[in-house]
């Protein structure tokens, strides 16, 4: 009860709170007005009402002694007869509804009541009847009708609601007008103070009373100082306004020189880069001298170096661009578990660490090469700057989603540090064991991590402890279990267990000589023949003298003269003797200008970006294959 109380009493605050400042005056002269006018109502027609009240119980009183005076003879002689004409007589006064005589054991000897109107509610006096020598002989019972009292009664309220209703309009009027003249002048200051705000001319009239004036000229001065304040502030803001465009026009400026830079720094070292990819896995093929091989091993660090952080200038050139969009579907996250320990667990062992991917039944519903990249970066990222122990994969569900840790035993990250590693190009010092291993990338896996998230619209949490390691969570959705397709799966798999690429005819067009080269070698080692051409004419020229199309064109994007790679394949596509569904498409680039970028997104073909290892051309090789054979089977 209390509660309720109180809850009560906090909504009567709230309500009168949302009141105007007028109709609170108002409410505060009609309130104490109506209460003591009901008050004093209250207590006079309280006593009114009694007094009527004593006035009927003194008629009765009167009525009663009368009949008892008459009555005494008739009861001494018990004449009913008479003694009922002497109750009639007492029951024709006014008000009178009952009388009745008793004998002094109670008997009833006369009663007279009123026929000729309803009965009312009713005032009884009892008075005793007293014979000459004193002694009680009987008694007298009248009852009085209070109908007058209640006639009374409804009279009293008429007048009372009429007199407080005329009270309650002068209180009303005259709090209204007082309200009004206080409430004015305040309404004024506040319409000057919303001018104020909008920079406009917020003066007021001096008027009312001296108090008001007072107020009034104290906010006059004010808004004449705030005026030229905001005058000076608003010169001092264009003033930065201005300069802060012409900084961020440089910035721009700066930008775009910075990404035409990356884009063509990476797009020229990327052609050397992937020739030399594709000749050191020449070079290994059928060499068995130790100390070569050795040789070749160190080349290949070096090339996979160069291409994980050529790879990660790609990601945050294709997030520039824009030509990333999210591609839901629903997969077993074990399938991605798998890859990412096949990619990652050589790298894991040869560095002394251990790398643990807990196996998992859930299904998610994800970009599965974005979710891929997100993992790889982070599993990379984590192999780098772990000395010893090894990192851990695996993932359990949270409510109605996923939750993936990717947990290290690496040198960890200093509070300070936390924030700011998803920026890009920032690095934390390494230090101690960790810089001698020299493992040091550019600071772009955690940025394209972050950004990749925020595209699948999710969120990655980090925790870490300097030299006791770090963990990162990625949320992605929950799907339910289903089945694979088993006949594409089974095409895959048939596919990528061929050992090699006996009689698959490729075409093969770059204007890089050497990466030309690189590639007849490495896809004639595979069994694969090959049809080189450096340009649109030698592509168009084998297709006059060929017996059949080939079976794959691998295509680089930018060709001399500017030609692309994209069109050549379109006019191969409209050749006589050109290829048509059952050929399977690749491009290969080094390029990651951002409309470049969208160009090759929009076109629908395969994309390989430099430099490409001989193990995801295959790969990509096999797919394609396998795509285009499902086409011309559909």
């Amino acid at each position: 009860m209390p509660d309720a109380l109180m809850n009560w009493n906090f909504r009567v605050l709230r309500s009168l709170a949302r009141l105007t400042f007028a109709q609170q005056l108002i409410l505060l002269a009609l309130v104490p007005a109506t209460l003591a006018t009901l008050a004093a109502i209250a207590v006079l027609t309280r006593q009114h009402l009694g007094n009527l009240t004593e006035l009927m119980r003194a008629n009765a009183q009167t009525v009663a002694l009368q009949v008892a005076t008459v009555a005494q003879a008739p009861l001494a002689r018990m004449d009913r007869r008479a003694l009922q004409r002497t109750a009639q007589s007492g029951s024709y006064q006014p008000n009178v509804q009952q009388v009745q005589i008793w004998t002094e054991d109670g008997e009833i000897v006369a009663n007279s009541e009123t026929m000729d109107r309803a009965r009312d509610e009713g005032l009884q006096v009892v008075v005793p009847i007293v014979s000459d020598d004193g002694r009680h002989n009987g008694k007298v019972m009248v009852e009085m009708s209070l109908a007058a009292v209640q006639n009374a009664r409804r009279s009293v309220w008429l007048n009372v609601g009429l007199v407080l209703a005329i009270s309650m309009f002068g209180v009303g009027l005259a709090g209204w007008w007082a309200a009004r003249r206080i409430s004015e002048p305040i309404r004024a200051l506040g319409k000057a103070v919303d001018r104020l705000g909008a920079g406009e001319d917020a003066s007021v009239a001096i008027e009312g009373t001296s108090e008001v004036r007072h107020l009034q000229h104290g906010f006059n001065q004010a808004a004449r100082a705030l005026a030229e304040s905001h005058r000076l502030l608003q010169s001092r803001i264009n003033e930065a306004t201005a300069e802060l465009a012409r900084k961020n026009a440089q910035l721009e400026v700066a930008s775009q020189a910075k990404t035409r830079l990356l884009a063509a720094a990476s797009h020229d070292l990327r052609q050397p880069l992937h020739a030399l990819t594709l000749f050191s896995d020449g070079l290994a093929n059928g060499e068995t001298d130790p100390v070569k091989l050795q040789r070749i091993g160190h080349i290949r660090e070096c090339v996979d170096s160069l291409d994980r952080l050529f790879s990660e200038l790609l990601n945050l050139s294709q997030l520039d661009a824009g030509v990333l969009q999210p591609q839901w579907i629903d997969f077993p996250l074990d399938r991605l578990f798998d890859e990412i320990s096949r990619n990652f667990r050589p790298v894991a062992e040869q560095q002394g660490l251990r790398l643990v991917v807990r196996k998992t039944d859930v299904w998610v519903r994800c970009d599965y090469v974005m979710l891929s990249r997100i993992l790889n970066n982070l599993v990379s990222n984590s192999l780098r700057h772990t000395i010893e122990g090894g990192v851990l994969i695996g993932a359990r569900r949270r409510g109605k989603g996923v939750r993936i840790d990717v947990v290290d035993t690496g040198v960890g990250i200093a509070r300070q540090h936390q924030e700011r590693v998803f920026e890009e190009f920032y690095q934390v010092e390494p230090t101690g064991r960790q810089a001698a291993r020299g493992t040091r990338g550019m600071g772009l896996g955690l940025a394209t991590v972050q950004r990749l998230a925020e595209l699948l619209n999710t969120r990655v949490e980090l925790s870490s402890r300097v030299n006791k390691g770090t963990c990162v969570r990625v949320l992605v959705r929950s799907a339910p279990a289903a089945l694979p397709a088993p006949s594409a799966s089974h095409a895959v798999a048939a596919m990528e267990e061929e050992e090699s690429l006996a009689g698959v005819r490729i075409m093969v067009i770059d204007d890089e000589r050497t990466i030309l080269e690189g590639l007849t070698v490495v896809l004639a080692n595979w069994g694969a023949e090959v049809m080189p051409a450096q340009t649109r004419a030698e592509a168009l020229a084998l297709a006059d003298g060929w017996q059949q199309p080939p079976d794959v064109v691998i295509s680089d994007l930018l060709l001399q003269g500017g030609d692309n790679g994209l069109d050549v394949i379109g006019a191969l596509e409209r050749h006589p003797r050109g290829i048509g569904a059952g050929t399977a498409r690749l491009l290969v680039t080094g390029e990651t200008k951002p409309d470049r970028l969208r160009e090759v997104a929009s076109a629908g073909i395969t994309v390989l970006y430099k430099p490409v290892s001989p193990r995801v051309l295959r790969q990509a090789i096999q797919a394609q294959r396998v795509a285009a054979a499902l086409a011309v089977g559909a």
